[in-house]
């Protein structure tokens, strides 16, 4: 029996290890193993909390209701999570001088955490508060969340977990150093992104344009599938980046 699996690793790791320039971009999939649950679709956080409360007007209107959604699946249930085999080989990649960026639509910090230094967060990460009157950055683990909504403790002002709402611009840096990838990289490496989110979605579709090889790590087809990508790694991110791993390190 054919294994379509191994025959696309083997396609995906021989074009990797000749590419001068390869950029990952991640999206929620990538987390998934690491106990960090998706946002849409089965079991997805939307499914469960009612999106308003991530939409800036609502924020700043009832700071109290949504900091008591925002404290349990950001600074209770997320800050247990740590990076996965996924994370880990991309860091490896950057180490080995293979991986240029990582583009990440994720806040979670899980790619620092594993080891790789140049991130660029679409969406902010919600590792840091920032306060909206003086705009001074905190660490989110130096913020007490027992008593809600936090306050700066440098002028009092309202604290808000540093990552994009809904309602909200995507910070100009990060939107200008991603967009730059798509225009450099030869090999484009997908992982865990569904393709409906955007502007972010379109990053991948420009690298397209420009000229990269899609690579697509995914349990499932996504929008990207059939539009761009030209080889499908189907499975779990953390399986599949480490039997594509051995693949590529296999000399080393």
């Amino acid at each position: 029996m054919i294994d379509l699996l191994e025959i696309n690793l083997d396609k995906a790791s021989k074009i990797i290890k000749k590419a001068s320039h390869i950029t990952a971009f991640t999206g929620a999939g990538i987390s998934v193993e690491s106990g960090i649950p998706p946002y849409r679709g089965k079991g997805g956080l939307w499914t469960k909390y009612d999106t308003k409360v991530l939409e800036i007007s609502f924020f700043y209107s009832k700071p109290v209701e949504a900091w008591e959604i925002i404290r349990k699946i950001f600074y209770e249930y997320f800050d247990k999570a740590k990076p996965n085999a996924a994370h880990s080989v991309l860091a490896k990649m950057e180490k080995k001088g293979m991986l240029k960026a990582v583009i990440t639509q994720n806040i979670d910090n899980l790619h620092y955490e594993a080891g790789n230094e140049t991130v660029f967060e679409f969406h902010g990460n919600s590792k840091v508060m920032l306060c909206t009157k003086c705009k001074r950055r905190h660490k989110a683990s130096s913020v007490k969340l027992d008593e809600l909504p936090p306050k700066c403790i440098a002028c009092g002002g309202l604290l808000k977990p540093d990552f994009i709402f809904f309602g909200e611009g995507i910070p100009q840096k990060a939107y200008q150093n991603s967009f730059a990838e798509a225009d450099k990289a030869d090999v484009f490496l997908l992982i865990g992104t569904t393709g409906l989110v955007q502007p972010a979605a379109y990053i991948p579709v420009k690298a397209k344009q420009n000229g990269a090889t899609v690579i697509e790590v995914n349990t499932e087809r996504t929008a990207f599938t059939d539009q761009i990508t030209d080889i499908f790694l189907q499975g779990k991110a953390g399986e599949v980046m480490s039997k594509l791993s051995d693949l590529i390190f296999a000399d080393n």
